[in-house]
């Protein structure tokens, strides 16, 4: 946006303006002074000089162009930077090998379970533009994905790397993404800390039980939501024969729903089943709306500075006047 630091000095441009009519400048003059103004006349009738037309004017613009740079045009630029709003956010994703059965669909086919976490992830965090979120994900143990952070163009590139087979050692250590997940968030003043823990399975893996971490997380005044994901009973899951073709066979799935509703109960936070795409879409949403947050926007404007344009033009103007004052259109006194 262009703007004038001092635009009170623009009002002496119409003073310029005004001027060269206030003294005959503009008016076409000879460049000859007579004592008879008869033979003037008839001179004038033949051929008038334009000589003090043309320096006027060039006075009258350089003039113009000096009062703009005293009046300092700049050009603004204005930027709105985003401020934490106080809630951090911990998202703790079950990457195991059961997250590969496909019982979630989009648009009417199946997705493996991860897939479709992942897109409702996203989602989610679109939403929370001035939350700070971290993503850890866990199988057999847990794995630092991103940091807590508001660059969520970053978390979402490190969202789309999650995928089974990241972690080495398969299984799912309930306990130990949990604490990991606290742990993130113990020393910070946030006005809220939560955790969003996702699995599709039962605590096999791990030194801590989920009951010892929920503990831990609730002394850290970390509340838990808690999502047990997949189809009850059998689930389709994609195996590769010795010929390398893909097979699906029903596979029996469980997910300790008792122990995720006491990890909730006792950090304060939710439980949560979801069995398809619709419910794990919802589920986010419920917890987006518990964990309302209110965006704090920060504006600054910084300038270009253009004054200097206008100066030189002015005094080049200026110093064309002189030199043609002084050589082509001279006039005789």
């Amino acid at each position: 946006m262009l703007e004038f630091q001092h635009p009170y000095f623009l009002f002496l441009i119409l003073l310029v303006l005004l001027l060269p009519f206030l003294r005959g400048g503009l008016r076409r003059r000879g460049s000859i002074r007579f004592s008879n103004t008869q033979l003037a006349g008839k001179l004038g009738s033949i051929s008038k000089s334009k000589a003090g037309r043309w320096l006027a004017l060039l006075r009258t613009l350089a003039l113009s162009l000096l009062i703009i740079a005293l009046a300092r045009p700049r050009l603004g630029h204005g930027e709105t930077e985003l401020e934490a709003s106080g809630i951090d956010i911990v998202l703790a994703v079950d990457i195991s090998g059961s997250m590969r059965a496909e019982d979630f669909k989009i648009g009417g086919k199946f997705f493996n379970r991860l897939e479709v976490v992942k897109k409702v992830i996203k989602a989610f965090i679109e939403k929370r533009e001035a939350d700070r979120i971290a993503l850890i994900a866990f199988a057999g143990e847990p794995y630092l994905v991103s940091p807590l952070t508001l660059n969520h163009d970053w978390l979402m590139k490190n969202l789309e790397r999650l995928e089974i087979g990241l972690i080495a050692e398969d299984g799912t250590a309930i306990g130990s993404a949990l604490i990991m997940s606290a742990n993130r968030l113990r020393d910070l003043q946030a006005k809220s800390k939560v955790v969003i823990l996702l699995t599709d399975g039962v605590n096999n893996s791990g030194s801590i039980q989920p009951v010892t971490a929920a503990e831990a997380a609730a002394a850290l005044k970390v509340k838990v939501y808690t999502i047990a994901a997949g189809t009850k009973g059998k689930a389709r899951v994609p195996v590769t024969d010795y010929l390398g073709r893909t097979r699906y066979r029903n596979v029996e799935t469980d997910v300790d729903e008792p122990t995720l509703k006491e990890i909730a109960t006792l950090t304060k936070g939710a439980f949560f089943r979801a069995t398809d795409t619709k419910e794990l879409e919802d589920i986010y949403a419920q917890i987006d709306e518990l964990e309302k947050t209110e965006i704090k926007l920060k504006n600054f404007t910084y300038y270009d500075e253009l004054f200097i344009w206008p100066l030189l033009f002015g005094l080049f103007f200026i110093l064309l006047e002189y030199l043609l004052a002084n050589t082509r259109l001279k006039t005789l006194p």
